[in-house]
């Protein structure tokens, strides 16, 4: 009878075993891309996201920064003015070192 009792014990452990492999590991492998994981990468990708939403800010703020100096700032307008249609103003010198033709 203890050689029965041991070998039982022995299947009960197995099988134990088993259904904890069945039991344990499959819903994580049957539903790895819906849970833990899949919040994970949508976490990473939410902080990424974040991250280019500050940086394109930051650009608006500089484009809001440019676009009002163009609007109201007379030294700007003519900075402007002068590299776009290569302006010179009389009596100025202009040097020619070989930049766009």
């Amino acid at each position: 009878m203890r050689r029965n009792s041991k070998k039982t014990w022995a299947l009960r452990g197995g099988g134990a075993a088993v259904l904890c492999l069945v039991f344990g590991y499959g819903p994580i492998h049957l539903y790895s891309r819906s849970g833990l994981s899949r919040y994970l990468e949508l976490r990473g990708e939410l902080d990424n996201l974040r991250r280019e939403n500050a940086r394109t800010q930051l650009e608006n703020q500089s484009l809001e920064r440019e676009a009002a100096a163009l609007k109201f700032d007379p030294r700007t307008i003519e900075r402007e003015a002068r590299t776009q249609t290569k302006w010179v103003k009389p009596g100025e010198v202009v040097f020619d070192l070989g930049g766009e033709p």
